[in-house]
């Protein structure tokens, strides 16, 4: 009989879409129980988010990675349509059709924005730099009549970090394994964000010994 309840804090989950194709930064602070010592090998992925968009994704994403690495995952939104409270039997009732001994649910607490100025840097590049024997052979002055000059910098820089919650449960009990305290900097695409924070969750599991391999036939 199930003896822990699963408390369930949704959070409405606003990230930031910069366009750009680097990886976004992630960090991750985690906590293990150390009470618990069961193992989990097919976990139920649930991006507790208001809007579908951005659940939808990163549930994809996370799933595939985990099935890529040679466990077995399943979109929480394959089975608990969005939009709706249940109960909490009823959650047990899904995760366990779902064949899930693991349950991972991600939420968002919010945004942090932070401005930095980038002052002005001027550079003088003569003609003669972009030819590398007028290079040789002109020498100095460099700030001689055709020089071009460069200015960069001169403006204000917004950084964002993106602060998600992730708790791994082991749907046996309803035990708390583990958690962690992620936050993305400037995060690009919602898949390619979420590829970065389950691939530092992923490391972390398997650094503490919390995955289960099925076994291969």
């Amino acid at each position: 009989m199930k003896r822990k309840l699963l408390f369930f804090a949704a959070s409405g989950f606003a990230l930031i879409l910069i366009l750009g194709g680097c990886a976004s930064p992630v960090s991750l602070t985690s906590w293990v129980n150390p009470k618990e010592h069961q193992q989990v090998s097919k976990i139920a992925v649930w991006g507790m988010f208001d809007r579908l968009e951005f659940q939808k994704p990163f549930e994809q994403t996370v799933t595939n990675y985990l099935n890529n690495k040679g466990l077995k995952a399943v979109e929480a939104l394959s089975f608990i349509p969005p939009g709706t409270k249940h109960q909490f039997a009823e959650l047990e009732s899904k995760f366990d059709s779902a064949g899930a001994d693991g349950i991972l649910i991600v939420t968002y607490k919010g945004t942090d924005k932070e401005q930095s100025y980038v002052p002005p840097t001027t550079t003088v590049y003569p003609d003669f730099y972009y030819n590398y024997y007028n290079y040789y052979a002109w020498g100095y002055p460099y700030y001689a009549p055709g020089a071009a000059v460069v200015t960069n910098g001169g403006y204000w820089v917004t950084t964002s970090t993106v602060n998600l919650t992730a708790n791994l449960y082991a749907n046996s009990d309803n035990a708390l394994l583990w958690t962690g305290e992620i936050s993305v900097s400037d995060p690009s695409y919602i898949d390619e964000a979420s590829y970065e924070i389950i691939g530092s969750m992923y490391a972390d599991w398997l650094k503490n010994g919390l995955l289960k391999f099925p076994d291969k036939k």
